[in-house]
């Protein structure tokens, strides 16, 4: 990112998200532009977050990853219905690093470390007593993990971040904040 995030934005994140050592992560609707042109859209978890970008991780042979390395954009959309909050980001993705990689597969619950290793396609395609079965060997057998050589994690850089808030006695409002020339822009829209 060429900016970094305007104390309001900041603020705003640090209110709204989880902190990073939280193990309560918070589900996010990624879209991306799918190889034939249209957009793409799955639930994930939301791995951690900084004043650099949003991070996520998934199988480098996903749908996603494919589409993230064809064209680097997606949104990100959090939604807090009890709240009357919404915050969605668009940004650039890039590849995370080895290191904060290997801390977000550390940060896993060990369902989804184990989900990391034994989700592919042949997997998928097992009966479900033939994939319960391995999937208990498996956990017996590997007691502590690193990560597979298929964990990808992606940085998403904002350039635009649009906070909306609802309400019971006025009108929801949107606040924006779009990178525009290396410059933040904030302003205020209708809900």
């Amino acid at each position: 990112m060429s900016a970094a995030l305007p104390a309001p934005a900041l603020a705003l994140l640090q209110e709204w998200l989880p902190s990073n050592e939280s193990p309560a992560r918070p589900l996010m609707t990624l879209s991306t532009i799918g190889l034939d042109g249209y957009p793409d859209a799955r639930s994930v978890l939301l791995s951690e977050w900084d004043e650099d970008g949003f991070f996520l991780h998934t199988d480098a042979r996903s749908r996603k990853a494919l589409q993230l390395g064809a064209e680097p954009r997606a949104a990100l959309t959090l939604v807090w219905p009890e709240l009357k909050r919404q915050l969605v980001v668009q940004g650039d993705a890039a590849p995370a690093s080895a290191d904060e990689e290997t801390w977000a597969y550390g940060h896993r619950s060990r369902y989804l470390q184990l989900l990391a290793w034994l989700n592919d396609p042949a997997f998928a395609a097992l009966p479900e007593a033939e994939r319960v079965a391995r999937w208990a060997s498996f956990d017996a057998a590997h007691p502590a993990l690193s990560a597979p050589d298929t964990w990808q994690g992606f940085r998403v850089a904002p350039v635009r971040l649009t906070f909306w808030e609802g309400r019971d006695d006025a009108a929801s409002r949107r606040r924006e904040f779009a990178l525009v020339s290396s410059t933040w822009q904030e302003s205020l829209l209708p809900g």
